[in-house]
């Protein structure tokens, strides 16, 4: 099934693992917030036990360094494309409000992001991503290796 828009999670690629689940986490839950619309139905195994909705889309999962995350930004603003981010202050945060707090401190131009969410047309996010461009710095994450590059 082709979908008319592209979830995509672009995560910093020096930070450790447990980061970076961390911040895709987050992030997705950052999209599920923005559009409840991309959320399936509940599930339920044969037994009848019952489990909660997912995102009924696929998620493509990036790998970036701190420069490819700023542009990566920088061009979902520039094409009205509103971001979930998650920054590295955000690590030392304890709850949503501090969490806020963190970005809000800080100019976009200096946040340490750490990963950013979008959901926007697929076209649109391929641009963004500047997917299939030589030139691009992201690497897509794959099926075979369950990391996150």
């Amino acid at each position: 099934m082709q979908f008319d828009t592209k979830i995509a999670i672009v995560i910093r690629t020096d930070l450790e693992p447990w980061q970076k689940l961390n911040v895709a986490a987050f992030l997705t839950s950052g999209i599920a917030a923005a559009f409840p619309e991309c959320i399936g139905e509940s599930y339920e195994d044969r037994s009848g036990t019952k489990y909660h909705s997912l995102i009924g889309q696929p998620i493509l999962i990036y790998g970036a360094d701190r420069p490819a995350l700023s542009r990566a930004l920088e061009r979902a603003l520039a094409r009205n494309v509103k971001p979930a981010v998650y920054t590295e202050d955000m690590f030392k945060t304890t709850h949503d409000a501090a969490n806020r707090e963190a970005v809000r401190a800080v100019a976009r131009a200096e946040l340490n992001l750490a990963g950013l969410a979008m959901r926007a047309e697929r076209k649109v996010i391929d641009k963004i991503l500047d997917s299939g461009s030589a030139a691009s710095s992201l690497t897509e994450a794959t099926h075979d290796t369950n990391t996150l590059t």
